[in-house]
């Protein structure tokens, strides 16, 4: 491999390749018009996929939950929620999908459950020391009674990370842990007894025909021996992305639980995927997720944070196909999810915004919009032509930005109330869907309801009016996904080239990528014919943050 010349790592599975679409179940379709997006919901909405062109779709949780953090707190891992429909519901979304080439990944939370789970239940009414105890992470506080926390850990969601229990008798008892909301008690992951549940788990979705998981909080299974006082950095990301040697996330036992499961899915025929969201320090430190063995994939959060700067941008995607290939898996790449601000304003802003923060009516200035769309399409058409799989987030076709002006009083995100209001949390990329621009909730259903609000400009947004123009996000993501598919760009190599320091360009076999994160036109190669363009020109004259795929005569 020259210094040039970069390769994806080889392999024939569909997930080294594949553009795999998030759907947050309850902010995609409502099939009810009950206001929140539901199975029969998706599945009516498959074709919609289809014609888009993705490989893939991953689900959102959708397991019955008392719903305290929008499904990430499961109180049954073997079911649906009513919200959502039933099994019988999943099945046929499951074969619906499958009939159009679609596969579909599912959502596991295995770092913690809902404090509704049965296991935790009988935690409660349990003994300290007892097995229905050793289940969770249970300890004694500290103090001359107990009274004070067993060390010093901050919830992400913020607040202490400990909560005291009642005992059966009524007095003042032992603690557990809980790196998210108090609702959310973390595993004991040393318990024989829960490895054996998740194996469960995994064999009732992979018997129902499931395609892979996602898993949610990867990183955070195992925690420290001993449970060591920390303190993050002040600004730390709150969940690990910046910080070395946190003692509740990343630690190397947690390896040996994806080897495990890594076996349990080998036992199924075809190829089921593994996806880890891992929040960690350096893409060397997230490579070693995917090493032969354990996780196939995991989130590139580092390129999702880059910021909009030609030299950070051609470092990353560098330095994520070096850390991946170098042990034989697929970069990801990724740009907006459900947990961070939708890039088509993240890129624009001017101001740091931590992962988690959200952006609210408070805070000013916003991002501007047009500057946003224009970089998140550019940003969509360097990520589309690389090599590796790609994650995209439901509405970001559309181009949708973050909504910004829900009032206080429909906000829903625990970071909010947990912070008593000075983080407004993931609410805002969490909005449903426009999909008819003139229909009640724009077509997210029938009924006008809607479990948050949708800003009243999504109209431009919705998918009938994007549909109607040839120049829309919606037909610049069709175009790249289609060109992704017939030249083959999930796989094989980049060959770096110099068109200036504002520039990212590279080949990819005949055809050239180039974008112009400047201030100033790009003069493409004489010779360029352009294939296809993030925003419209006309000669070879790029402009300011767009980008464009073109050929050499």
């Amino acid at each position: 491999m020259t210094e040039l010349e970069q390769f994806s790592a080889p392999g024939a599975e569909w997930w080294r390749t594949a553009v795999i679409y998030q759907i947050y179940p309850r902010s995609f379709a409502d099939a009810n018009g009950d206001g929140i997006g539901d199975l029969p919901g998706i599945t009516s909405r498959l074709d919609a996929l289809s014609e888009l062109g993705v490989d893939a779709m991953w689900l959102s949780p959708f397991m019955p939950s008392p719903q305290k953090d929008a499904g990430y707190d499961v109180s049954d891992y073997r079911g649906v929620d009513p919200l959502f429909g039933t099994l019988d519901d999943f099945d046929a979304m499951l074969a619906a999908a499958h009939e159009r080439g679609i596969r579909v990944i599912v959502d596991l939370v295995p770092n913690h459950s809902s404090d509704q789970h049965p296991w935790f239940q009988e935690a409660l009414k349990a003994a300290p020391g007892s097995r229905e105890r050793a289940r969770y992470i249970f300890r004694d506080g500290k103090g001359v009674d107990g009274e004070l926390p067993p060390n010093n850990w901050e919830s992400v969601f913020g607040g202490g990370m400990w909560t005291r229990v009642t005992e059966a008798d009524g007095t003042p008892g032992q603690w557990y842990l809980h790196i998210f909301d108090s609702s959310q008690p973390d595993f004991d992951w040393t318990n024989q007894e829960v490895l054996e549940e998740f194996r469960g788990v995994l064999r009732f979705w992979l018997d129902r025909g499931v395609d892979g998981f996602r898993v949610d909080v990867a990183h955070g299974l195992i925690k420290k021996a001993g449970l060591p006082d920390y303190t993050p950095s002040e600004g730390a990301d709150s969940m690990g992305g910046d910080q070395e040697d946190v003692p509740y996330w990343g630690q190397p036992g947690v390896h040996e639980i994806y080897r495990d499961w890594h076996a349990v899915l080998a036992e199924y025929d075809g190829d089921r995927a593994l996806c880890a969201e891992a929040w960690l320090p350096t893409l060397d430190k997230i490579a070693l997720w995917v090493r032969p063995g354990e996780m196939d994939q995991a989130f590139n959060f580092n390129y999702l944070m880059t910021p909009w700067n030609a030299g950070e941008l051609r470092d990353v995607i560098r330095d994520s196909l070096d850390a991946f290939g170098a042990v034989g898996a697929p970069s990801t790449w990724v740009l907006s999810n459900h947990d961070v601000v939708r890039h088509a304003s993240r890129l624009a802003l001017t101001w740091d915004n931590p992962q988690g923060d959200g952006i609210g009516p408070r805070d000013e200035p916003k991002p501007d919009r047009a500057v946003g769309l224009s970089r998140a399409r550019a940003a969509t058409t360097v990520m589309l032509s690389l090599p590796g799989s790609a994650y995209l987030y439901q509405g970001e076709e559309l181009g949708l930005p973050e909504a910004m002006e829900i009032p206080d009083e429909f906000r829903q995100d625990p970071s909010w109330f947990r912070t008593n209001g000075e983080r407004y949390g993931r609410d805002g990329c969490r909005v449903p869907l426009p999909w008819t621009a003139t229909a009640p909730a724009y077509g997210f259903n029938g009924t006008g309801a809607s479990w948050l609000p949708q800003p009243a400009e999504w109209a431009e947004y919705a998918r009938d009016a994007e549909e109607a123009s040839d120049t829309s996000t919606l037909a610049l993501y069709k175009t790249l996904l289609r060109l992704r598919a017939e030249r083959g760009l999930g796989s094989g190599s980049i060959v770096w080239e110099d068109l200036g320091d504002d520039a990212v360009a590279f080949r990819r076999g005949d055809l050239h990528v180039a974008a112009n994160l400047g201030e100033a036109p790009l003069e493409l190669p004489a010779g360029a014919s352009v294939v296809v363009r993030s925003e419209p020109f006309s000669g070879t004259a790029l402009p300011p943050d767009s980008a464009a795929w073109y050929t050499l005569a």
